[in-house]
């Protein structure tokens, strides 16, 4: 349970954090998301700092890595995570895994983004 409220604590701050980050970027900034790429680039960077700070110190506790990079960085962006995983397979040596997760992520969430986006016009 305490899980549970230290991610939802998280996701909170992280929603929030993306919400002002995201804003301040994209209204000093032309139409293109600007703002959306500031804040899927600084949770990647955050994510891959956080992610080998505890691979190689295990300094963070399971319940502060489920705060701060379930909780806070999903909040922020779950673009954070995508990139890690990606990242992680390339490490591994799984490039085709690694180029199948891009494509298929990609492809899904532009293309589920059009069928909710047309779906909503329908309803």
């Amino acid at each position: 349970m305490l899980t549970l409220v230290l991610v939802g604590a998280g996701g909170f701050l992280g929603a929030i954090a993306r919400y002002l980050v995201s804003g301040w970027v994209q209204n000093s900034t032309s139409s293109f998301p600007w703002g959306t790429l500031a804040v899927n680039f600084i949770g990647c960077i955050l994510i891959g700092l956080l992610m080998g700070i505890t691979e190689n110190r295990q300094w963070f506790s399971p319940e502060i890595r489920a705060l701060a990079l379930i909780g806070v960085l999903g909040g922020f962006t779950t673009f954070s995570t995508f990139g890690y995983e990606t990242f992680s397979l390339l490490k591994s040596g799984q490039l085709l895994s690694a180029a199948a997760n891009i494509m298929i992520q990609m492809s899904l969430g532009i293309g589920g983004a059009g069928m909710g986006y047309f779906t909503g016009r329908w309803i």
